[in-house]
Parts: structure tokens; C-alpha cells; sequence
């Protein structure tokens, strides 16, 4: 089943936007006030709405919904507009190797068992088409192209086995990201604040189902694709080198807390190391490239000994895109410009 949510200019629910149902060619939807009005009430009593939307689904996909339109995907939020709680993981550990290694440091051997996840800011998402506004160029603007997922209510202390059961929806990420802010914040030792703006998320949401048998064991297993100002910047697989799978995430989220239905837990930068176990090469020279600027700079410090790539300037654009093995998008894409920000 593939969900969206329809932008909305009512007071009633211009935050959160309409629910509508997405046939799977992405090319109509219907809306279904009589179900849901907004993807977080159907998170909230998913076992019993969903089987009612999947029924819209299929007539959906069998032309036999009479009231359906077509879709355009300008008119889409993130498929949730604001949620209660917002945790982004880094499962490929390959990125965080990379950056810890450019600056000489060691990588703790726990961070192979015990995932990084920090909580970003879930109040306001940008939508997958509007632009991403920036004070300064300075403050090094960066992408970072991910996998996330949506669960209903998660109790604490879960495992991983149950959690699996909790993870409902499956979209993609544009985790924005200050680099020239992270130095600073870090060195407080209290975390990520103003160096993670707000995040903006692909315009379907999708079951696992839809994606066959390329979910497997908690993971996509098909590449995540990237390009930058019109050129294909990267394509990594996002299934075999995320070293922890989303149930182990969300049970990592839920270690001390209840997680409330329409929780979002993401993946992290998905990232490839190269065929050799070297640190990953461009798509010019062969290699599956990356999904965000940080880790090609960090590449280039190590190969090189400095970072050559800028991060993005105002008028840059990227898109964020995955494709089924026959070519087909799944979640639509997420295709956003840097602008300037003007108060």
C-alpha cells in the first residue's frame, strides 16, 4: 500500500495536511476522509484502518475507484508534515568511519554494537519540493539521502524481534545538515541542535509488502539515488553494509521510552564502502559515489589531504530518489533548492 498526504490551506488541518491513498504507478490517488483525515490518525489505529485503506488501494490500482485524480506530486507534503518524535540513526557505519578517520581519530569498538542515534527536530518537516532555506552558505550546507520508517505505538524496552512488528511505512530522507555548525555543538558535548535543520522526507510512504522480497531482514536492499545539480552524485546499496536493521533501531529508540504511533526512526547516510574495503569511490571513477558531500570531503582528505568538493551554495538543487529492479520509482522523489533565507 502507498500513502501520501495532500498539502491543505484549511486551518482545520494546514499542518498536517489530508490523507490520500497513491496507486502503486504513483499516477492517481483518492482521498478517504471517511477512513483517516491525516496519516498520523491511521498510524494511531493502523490494525484497524489499514486493512480498510488497503481495500482503496486495490480498486485504487484495479481502476475502480470512481472519485480518484491525478496526482501531482507538487501538491504533496511529507507524508507526515510534524510528528511527535523524530530519531535519526547512523546504521552505516562506513560513513562514520570515514569522518572519524579524515580527522585522525579511532572508531570505538562499541559503536559496532551499540547504534548512534540522535533527536532531531519533528515539529515542522519541509515537503519533498519545497526549498531549503539557509541563513548562510557558510554554515556548510549538506544533504544526506536516507531510509526511514514510521511505527504505531512501540512499548519500551522491546526487542528486536518485536519491534520488527511496530515498523509500518517506509519513506526516504533529505537529512539536512550544517557541517560548519556540527564542529562547535559536538564540542559541547550535548549533541546536535542547530547543525540539523529541518528535515524533509520522500512524498509516498510505502508497506513493506510493496517493496517484495527487496525488504529483508529489516533492510532495502536496492540502491538509494542521488544527484546533485542535474549529475548523478551516487547510487549506494542501501542493504548490505547497514551494520544494524531498523527493528534493531526502533528497539534501540525504545530502550527507555515509549515510542507513540508515528514515530519516524531513520537509517542514516547510507554509505558503501569500495570493492576493496577502501573508502569508497565517485561515480566518475566507477564506484557507487555517496549520499551526502561530507563523505566525498572525507574521502578527499584521506586520499588527498584536503577536501576539495564545496557543500552546497544558494541555487544548488538536489534529488533523492529509489527505483524498483525494473526501474519504477517507489516513493517518488525528494527534489529540493538551497535558497537564502530571508526574514
Amino acid at each position: 500500500m502507498k500513502l501520501a498526504t495532500l498539502k491543505s490551506t484549511t486551518s482545520k488541518s494546514a499542518r498536517d495536511g489530508e490523507l490520500i491513498v497513491v496507486s502503486r504507478d504513483l499516477r492517481r490517488a483518492l482521498r478517504v476522509p471517511h477512513i483517516a483525515a491525516t496519516l498520523q490518525q491511521a498510524v494511531e489505529a493502523w490494525d484497524e484502518l489499514s486493512p480498510r485503506l488497503n481495500d482503496v488501494y486495490q480498486a485504487l490500482n484495479e481502476g475502480k475507484a470512481d472519485e480518484a485524480f491525478d496526482l501531482d506530486m507538487q501538491t504533496l507534503h511529507s507524508p507526515l508534515p510534524r510528528t511527535y518524535h523524530w530519531a535519526d540513526g547512523s546504521a552505516y557505519l562506513n560513513h562514520v568511519q570515514l569522518v572519524r578517520q579524515a580527522r585522525n581519530a579511532e572508531m570505538p569498538e562499541t559503536f559496532w554494537r551499540d547504534p548512534l542515534m540522535y533527536q532531531g527536530g519533528g515539529d515542522s518537516f519541509l515537503g519533498p519540493y519545497d526549498d531549503i532555506e539557509a541563513i548562510s552558505e557558510d554554515h556548510g550546507i549538506d544533504f544526506e539521502g536516507e531510509i526511514a520508517v514510521i511505527t504505531d505505538d512501540v512499548p519500551m524496552a522491546v526487542t528486536p524481534e518485536q519491534a520488527a512488528d511496530h515498523i509500518k511505512l517506509i519513506m526516504l530522507v533529505n537529512d539536512v545538515s550544517l557541517r560548519g555548525l556540527i564542529p562547535g555543538e559536538l564540542a559541547k558535548g550535548f549533541g546536535f541542535f542547530q547543525a540539523k535543520p529541518a528535515s524533509s522526507f520522500s512524498p509516498i510512504c510505502v508497506t513493506p509488502d510493496e517493496l517484495g522480497d527487496a525488504w529483508q531482514d529489516g533492510r532495502v536492499h536496492l540502491p538509494l539515488t542521488v544527484h546533485l545539480n542535474g549529475e548523478k552524485f551516487g547510487e549506494p546499496e542501501a542493504g548490505p553494509d547497514m551494520i544494524f536493521n531498523f527493528p534493531q533501531l526502533v528497539a534501540h529508540a525504545a530502550r527507555t521510552r515509549h515510542l507513540g504511533a508515528g514515530a519516524v526512526v531513520g537509517s542514516g547516510t547510507v554509505s558503501n564502502p569500495d570493492a576493496n574495503g577502501g573508502p569508497g569511490k565517485p561515480i566518475t571513477d566507477g564506484g557507487v559515489g555517496y549520499s551526502c558531500l561530507a563523505e566525498v570531503r572525507m574521502v578527499e582528505k584521506i586520499l588527498h589531504g584536503d577536501s576539495r568538493t564545496p557543500f552546497m551554495r544558494f541555487g544548488d538543487r538536489v534529488r533523492i530518489e529509489m527505483f524498483d529492479r525494473d526501474g519504477t520509482s517507489i516513493f517518488g522523489a525528494i527534489d529540493q533548492q538551497v535558497v537564502k533565507y530571508n526574514s
